[in-house]
């Protein structure tokens, strides 16, 4: 059956994408679901959305029964060329600048942390024993 069922490329199945002309890639196959968006539970917007692209994963992710798996059937019309996808370009990180950590000692960070208290503290101290005698 694989050797008889026509090869689309992704091209030739994205120009079906509208109510009267629907066609949707699934598992490497090509499905001409037009018959079946009204009769379809999630809605003709769902399947209409799935058009022009590998519409596997919002297929798997549903969850769809045995008896929707098998009536897929009925709707296929052939296979898709894998190499008419769109590779996807490899991610590359930003490329960030040269950082520094150390451009502040240590040894001031840790004094900074030890005075600025105790300076707020006698600051506190010395308002308060000023405001107090007067």
């Amino acid at each position: 059956m694989g050797s008889e069922l026509k090869v689309f490329t992704l091209g030739e199945v994205s120009k079906h994408n509208s109510p009267k002309d629907c066609w949707l890639v699934i598992s490497g196959k090509v499905y001409d679901v037009t018959k079946f968006l009204e009769d379809h539970p999630g809605g003709d917007e769902v399947l209409l959305s799935a058009t022009g692209k590998d519409a596997t994963d919002d297929f798997e992710d549903v969850g769809h029964s045995t008896s929707a798996r098998a009536m897929m059937n009925e709707y296929l019309v052939g296979e898709i060329d894998e190499s008419s996808f769109p590779t996807k370009p490899k991610y590359m990180p930003p490329k960030q600048p040269y950082y520094n950590q150390d451009k502040t000692s240590e040894f001031i960070i840790k004094i900074l942390q030890f005075l600025v208290p105790l300076a707020i503290l006698g600051l506190a101290v010395a308002i308060r024993f000023y405001t107090k005698s007067s």
